[in-house]
């Protein structure tokens, strides 16, 4: 199985964050991702057999920035 750092490397300027990073960047739980992706609110890309969640850390910036997070 490949490494996030591996993928991130190979996918050039996109970073993919894990759920945990991505809560940590917002300040929020990883439950209320789960949540968001379920919702349609703030959709995750699934990678892997397991569907692991990733976010594009771009648009979590974005968010931030325009005050919607």
């Amino acid at each position: 199985m490949i490494k996030l750092d591996q993928f991130n490397k190979a996918m050039g300027k996109i970073k993919l964050l894990t759920i945990k990073q991505a809560a940590e960047l917002l300040g929020i739980a990883p439950l209320t991702l789960r949540r968001w992706d379920k919702s349609g609110r703030l959709k995750a890309i699934r990678i892997g057999s397991r569907g692991d969640r990733r976010y594009r850390e771009e648009i979590l910036l974005e968010l931030i920035k325009k005050g919607k997070i």
